[in-house]
């Protein structure tokens, strides 16, 4: 493997387009040297070179080559669906310290390559504290979410919903539509010419260093002993 990111290469995103079509292991097994020299390779390269840009750009996020990029193989054992293989390459990026369960995260896939963050299936605790912040600290949360960096960026906060408010919480509520989030998440889509850069660790970096402050609160709060399981590579 090499530790220097050249950008992926226009054949990369043919390779997933290809294994969306033959998801199997029959297809897969002989091309594996071509997952890896296109895929696997350049995500790894990818977070060495990210890692420096978070550490240059003060961004408490880390990007680990060995524990950042998400495996290829699925895991069949509960799902209906068995093909065996992801049709995406991603990574993510865990925030550092105490902040369990956040961060930021790259999707590569065609027709839908991003990168975002925030917290997907936090642990009970910090859903918890994420809704009673709300309420108590209505002014500090709308602040970041109106923030023009944050909003010109990833729009707002979203993710899996509750059809009705949490328990313990009025109906009415003005902020009710936060306190139904089940995740509070956010992505920026980026281009094919995106990826294809060199400079796509500088791009990721930069896109990320808008959402440190929002990254920062969901870190704050409570974690209990759950991750979000995106966060685990």
């Amino acid at each position: 493997m090499t530790d220097v990111f050249r950008g992926f290469r226009p054949e990369a995103l043919q390779f997933l387009v290809d294994l969306a079509l033959h998801n199997e292991r029959s297809w897969f097994q002989p091309r594996k040297s071509d997952y890896e020299r296109l895929l696997k390779e350049p995500l790894e390269a990818l977070c060495i070179a990210l890692d420096d840009a978070f550490r240059t750009r003060g961004i408490p996020l880390s990007a680990d080559p060995t524990r950042s990029p998400f495996r290829i193989y699925r895991d069949v054992r509960f799902s209906k669906d068995k093909s065996p293989y992801k049709t995406q390459a991603s990574a993510s990026f865990p925030w550092t310290g105490d902040g369990g369960g956040v961060g930021g995260y790259f999707h590569l896939e065609p027709g839908g390559v991003f990168v975002g963050g925030g917290m997907w299936h936090p642990a009970p605790e910090r859903l918890a504290g994420w809704r009673q912040t709300v309420v108590a600290e209505r002014r500090r949360v709308h602040a970041l979410l109106e923030d023009v960096g944050f909003r010109d960026t990833f729009g707002s906060v979203g993710g899996e919903r509750l059809k009705r408010g949490p328990a313990g919480f009025p109906a009415d509520d003005p902020d009710i539509e936060l306190l139904k989030l089940k995740d509070v998440t956010f992505s920026h889509p980026l281009s094919d010419d995106d990826v294809r850069s060199a400079a796509l660790p500088g791009t990721i970096a930069d896109v990320l260093a808008r959402a440190t402050p929002m990254l920062g609160l969901l870190a704050s709060l409570p974690s209990g002993e759950g991750d979000a399981r995106w966060l685990r590579g």
